[in-house]
């Protein structure tokens, strides 16, 4: 064992070109130059580059790689990569390993296949792809995967992390307008940071190749409620089963290998459900990695034989899955904007960028409910400690406490930390932090970090820190404004904190996010409550969010309206491939197999009869009634739902479409799963055609 823990430093980030890589491997002249590029965004030079790739190149190769790939991150929500060799041939015959300056700064994918939401017309193929020096470069397999952006021939976006670098840009831009009025000195960068928590499911895999829904759909679309599910909560943080254990332990080898700071894992409160969670890191960085974390939990997950389910609900009933975005602040110099000390009355800073977050997130209720929007999504919000989908902010007691005398004028009496006593003298004493937790809020200000809970499992990261990054900037942008006219800055600082919090204080809420009343509450304040992806997606191309987009530069109108499409097509498309599933496991799989019980049951009746034994009430002859009953109304929605699938195919407005999907298909798919799940429970097991949820859920 301090062998492997000796081992770890060495190990880790040892497939990564990173900061200290270069350090040691490239010319002096040269590694100041990139390091120039990176943190000004001066050029590079082509001879700079020529150097850097051939550096890269022998690196690569040392490490077994043969190929090269530009890793970007288009709009379908996974990464892309086309592999390219290092071999050049020669005239005599043989090849050398070749990479140059131009190989490694640009690129030219197809584009003509990836969502583009009609910026481009299909039979127009080129798309290109340019180097991103601010990610390290990684080795995956055999390939050398060099982080890029990803832009059309005539230079829109196609991507999430252009936007992503955007809107980190302009948050950084006006922090540092803050800053600079309170003179705080050293700081030259101000970044976003996030720790993504991510969470999965893990299934057998032999069960999973029975589920054509889950192989077609990554969530069941049939499914009784096992006898018993999560009610004991005997899973959550409960001993890691072997298995998967070995799962783990081999995960975070891989993940560490490539500089992930993978840090946390446990079992969640559903059954098969675990979490990881990673250190701290700038949320350009951070969005590489969850995608990379998560192509190695379905990777790694195969090879012992499981199989890895990230879709936010894969079973109904039980928790489902997100990603809980902890979003923060912090300079180069190592300060956490968003950490308000032992006193954060007196902490001026941090009230000013609190006010900034908490206006951001009272304005942009909407593009923040947008960011997280999927059919999949739509499942999970509100349910089994997922959060609603109305936004809302919890402060806690204290920092609530500290503006509510800000905007009231009043001294803050508050307490001072306080320490914990267990009442067992040999456990020593310990801090106790000024406020609890609340697990049901969807964006909650957890100390020194705000933990937005309303991402999805499968979900890029990227969408949501656009959003986050984005706003806020805004906010800040409108305060600094404001401050940089003024010549009693301290003044202005508390009217700005003060005003802002009386403005915007109804996104602040500290109870019970589940609770009926609350949905009256929200509605009293006039907060959104878009509880499908159809009635949040219409509110992206508003005049308001395209003018926030187009005045920092993050998007243009036609790049909005082309993430717009791409959104509602791709809500449709999943919603007609759930439907299309279930019409065919219904005809071809639960129709046949309940009729052959049926049978068997018919033989078994008439063989009583056969030999005179007769019951006033014949429980075979009552049970063959009821599952021929079921059975008809089985073939009657399945019919239904064709009809209303047929239906969708006339109707060609995508936003008209999407509210065909949510208030026709989705109500019909609901009436065909309520009466298979009750086949289920009248049906033997020999019978039924698939794995049924006990057996998936403990099936690890």
């Amino acid at each position: 064992m301090d062998y492997i823990n000796k081992e770890i430093p060495k190990m880790f980030g040892n497939l990564v070109f990173n900061d200290s890589v270069m350090k040691n491997r490239l010319p002096k002249d040269i590694y100041r130059s990139l390091k120039k590029t990176i943190e000004e965004g001066t050029e590079l030079d082509i001879n700079s580059a020529n150097s850097i790739a051939s550096v890269m190149r022998d690196w690569a190769i040392e490490k077994g790689a043969t190929h090269f790939t530009h890793w970007f991150q288009p709009l379908t929500g996974i990464t892309a990569e086309k592999h390219e060799s290092f071999i050049a041939a020669q005239q005599d015959g043989t090849v050398i390993m070749e990479f140059n300056g131009n190989e490694l700064i640009k690129g030219e994918p197809d584009a003509s296949s990836f969502p583009s939401g009609g910026l481009r017309a299909t039979f127009e193929a080129r798309g290109y792809t340019a180097w991103d020096p601010t990610s390290y470069s990684f080795i995956k397999g055999r390939c050398l995967c060099i982080p890029t952006v990803f832009c059309s021939y005539c230079g829109n976006v196609l991507d999430k992390k252009t936007p992503l670098l955007r809107s980190m840009e302009k948050l950084n831009e006006n922090a540092l307008r803050i800053l600079n009025l309170f003179n705080v000195e050293g700081v030259t960068h101000v970044s976003s940071t996030v720790g993504p928590e991510q969470e999965y499911f893990l299934i057998d895999k032999k069960l999973f190749e029975q589920r054509e829904d889950l192989k077609f759909c990554g969530r069941t679309l049939f499914g009784a409620k096992p006898p018993k599910g999560q009610e004991m909560e005997d899973h959550y943080f409960g001993a890691i089963r072997p298995r998967v254990d070995a799962f783990m332990e081999e995960l975070d080898s891989e993940l560490w290998k490539l500089g992930i700071f993978a840090k946390t894992e446990h079992n969640e409160v559903a059954p098969s459900q675990h979490e990881l969670a990673p250190i701290f890191t700038t949320t350009n960085t951070a969005s590489d990695h969850n995608q990379i974390t998560m192509e190695m939990l379905k990777r790694i997950a195969e090879k012992h034989g499981l199989t890895c389910l990230l879709h936010e609900k894969p079973f109904a009933g039980i928790n489902g899955s997100g990603k809980h975005n902890n979003w923060s602040l912090s300079t180069n110099t190592g300060k956490n904007l968003l950490d308000g000390g032992k006193n954060p009355i007196t902490n001026k800073i941090f009230l000013l960028f609190l006010s900034a977050v908490i206006k951001a997130v009272d304005q942009h209720q909407d593009l923040l409910r947008i960011s997280v929007a999927s059919a999949g999504n739509d499942y999970r919000l509100g349910a089994n400690e997922a959060p609603p989908a109305i936004l809302s902010i919890f402060l806690g007691d204290e920092l609530t406490s500290i503006m509510e005398s800000i905007a009231d004028d009043k001294a803050y009496t508050g307490s001072v930390h306080s320490s914990m006593k267990t009442g067992v003298h040999a456990i020593p004493g310990f801090r106790k932090d000024t406020t609890d937790r609340n697990r049901t809020s969807p964006f909650a200000f957890t100390g020194n970090k705000f933990e937005f809970r309303m991402v999805g499992s499968g979900m890029s990261i990227a969408d949501a820190n656009i959003v986050l990054n984005t706003i806020v900037a805004d906010s800040l942008s409108e305060f600094a404004d404001t401050l940089e006219k003024t010549e009693d800055i301290s003044t202005a600082v508390d009217n700005i904190i003060k005003q802002t919090y009386i403005k915007h204080k109804r996104i602040v809420f500290n109870g019970n996010n589940y609770s009926e009343e609350w949905v009256l509450e929200a509605k009293k304040r006039g907060l959104l409550n878009l509880k499908t992806t159809a009635d949040a997606l219409s509110f992206f191309i508003s005049k308001k969010n395209i003018e926030l987009f187009e005045r920092y530069g993050i998007l243009s109108e036609v790049e909005l309206r082309s993430r717009y499409e791409i959104l509602l097509e791709n809500y449709c498309k999943i919603i007609n491939i759930e439907a299309l599933t279930m019409q065919q496991i219904a005809k071809r799989n639960i129709y046949p197999s309940v009729s052959r019980y049926i049978k068997s049951l018919t033989e078994l009746y008439c063989l009583k009869k056969s030999i005179d034994i007769a019951f006033e009430k014949d429980s075979t002859l009552l049970q063959i009634k009821k599952l021929t009953s079921l059975l008809d109304s089985l073939h009657f929605e399945t019919e239904n739902l064709e009809n209303t699938v047929a239906h969708s195919k006339n109707i060609k407005n995508n936003e008209e479409l999407s509210f065909y999907c949510k208030d026709i298909i989705i109500p019909s798919m609901n009436r065909l799963r309520a009466v298979a799940d009750e086949l289920e429970t009248n049906t033997a097991s020999s019978y039924w055609p698939f794995p049924t949820y006990g057996q998936l859920l403990y099936s690890v």
